[in-house]
């Protein structure tokens, strides 16, 4: 029986083990799939030891730049994002790949719905804001990154000024606040900026709609949570494991 897997932590949010496990079972396919919670990324070698008939798996937070150092090889758009969050196992050796872009690309073309977007606010800085600002990049998009640190985004939450607030029109939640379980968590934005131009995306699909959503909502905001984009990278996720 083939192996498949998601690595990361924690992982009581994540659907991935339901969603892979359902497809085995329609499609008939003799594979399971199962969730490793490791404290360590390091501990992927072990797990890897232990399972030969490991095929492949999925890496979410906080590993998705720390499982780098530790792969043989990383498909280019990887490798030019930084992150990865799908590894293929074949013959012993691992290949890192990023299907959040994949998946996040469909999830903004339905925001968007043809709309221009002059420039975007990205919150957060980690592996999952690395694929949004790569996917932007690409559409030409103009964005900024929030962050907590000084050193890492180009405004803190404390230094995003109303003025740069209203004219980003697309607001993307990149960072764990309001996942499952802490769903009363939000990013800590000025959302009485907000109007009924402002898009907001959250990449979080549990719970359904998230604090920030619920406040975006409030002040006239469309808003997004990031299933689609779940389930796309998923898919994209198994086409990349079953590759020849």
């Amino acid at each position: 029986m083939k192996l498949y897997a998601l690595i990361g932590h924690p992982l009581k949010h994540s659907f991935s083990r339901d969603l892979f496990t359902n497809k085995f079972k329609h499609e008939g396919l003799d594979c399971r799939y199962q969730n490793y919670d490791i404290q360590s990324v390091e501990r992927i070698r072990d797990i890897m030891a232990g399972h030969p008939e490991l095929c492949g798996f999925n890496v979410t937070i906080p590993y998705k730049e720390a499982i780098i150092p530790l792969l043989d090889e990383l498909d280019d758009t990887a490798k030019e994002i930084g992150a990865v969050n799908a590894v293929k196992v074949e013959n012993g050796k691992t290949k890192g790949y990023n299907t959040d872009v994949y998946g996040f690309d469909i999830l903004l073309e339905r925001a968007l719905k043809g709309r221009q977007i002059e420039h975007a606010l990205v919150l957060g800085t980690g592996g999952a804001s690395k694929a949004v600002q790569y996917v932007l990049k690409q559409r030409n998009i103009l964005f900024s990154t929030i962050s907590r640190s000084t050193e890492k985004g180009t405004f803190t939450y404390d230094t995003l000024t109303d003025e740069v607030l209203r004219k980003s029109h697309l607001i993307i939640n990149a960072t764990p606040l309001g996942m499952m379980p802490r769903i009363d968590e939000f990013p800590d934005i000025h959302y009485q900026g907000l109007t009924h131009n402002h898009i907001l995306i959250d990449l979080i699909y549990n719970p359904k709609e998230t604090a920030f959503m619920e406040l975006g909502r409030t002040w006239g905001a469309k808003v997004y949570n990031g299933w689609q984009m779940f389930e796309e990278q998923a898919k994209k996720s198994w086409e990349l494991f079953n590759s020849q």
